[in-house]
């Protein structure tokens, strides 16, 4: 499953309204061995959340090398391919750039995708399975 770092922000942000709901989803999803993946913006974007929300840069930086190393995550390089699927997801469903590429990923891996973003669950909804962890087992 392709999971957007909207979940990735609020399992690891403590006061995050969906913290305790996303760590008890995604801690049973890893101890399951099911395979994640996501692509490679993934990294800035969590990064980037991470820091703005707890003023350090350094907790950032930590947070994305932690996303890097864990062995059931495939980041997916944002390659001439999954840029074009990503620009035509974009244009066919009005969708922002960032959540395209999770979509379009999704798509190419033919794979449901992650998110607490209601915005992208419902233009993503159009292409592929899409859920926040609360919806989906």
């Amino acid at each position: 499953m392709v999971i957007d770092a909207s979940v990735w922000v609020s399992y690891f942000i403590a006061i995050d309204a969906n913290h305790t709901s996303t760590v008890g989803w995604l801690e049973g999803v890893i101890r399951g061995g099911r395979p994640l993946a996501a692509p490679t913006i993934l990294l800035a974007e969590v990064a980037g959340a991470i820091a703005r929300r707890s003023n350090s840069s350094e907790m950032g930086l930590a947070v994305s090398e932690e996303l890097r190393s864990l062995p059931s995550l495939r980041l997916v390089p944002l390659d001439d391919n999954l840029a074009r699927l990503s620009a035509h997801v974009a244009a066919t469903l009005s969708a922002k750039g960032a959540d395209a590429i999770y979509i379009a990923t999704a798509e190419m891996l033919e794979a449901p995708l992650v998110t607490w973003d209601a915005e992208q669950r419902n233009r993503g909804s159009l292409l592929v399975h899409i859920g926040s962890p609360t919806d989906l087992p």
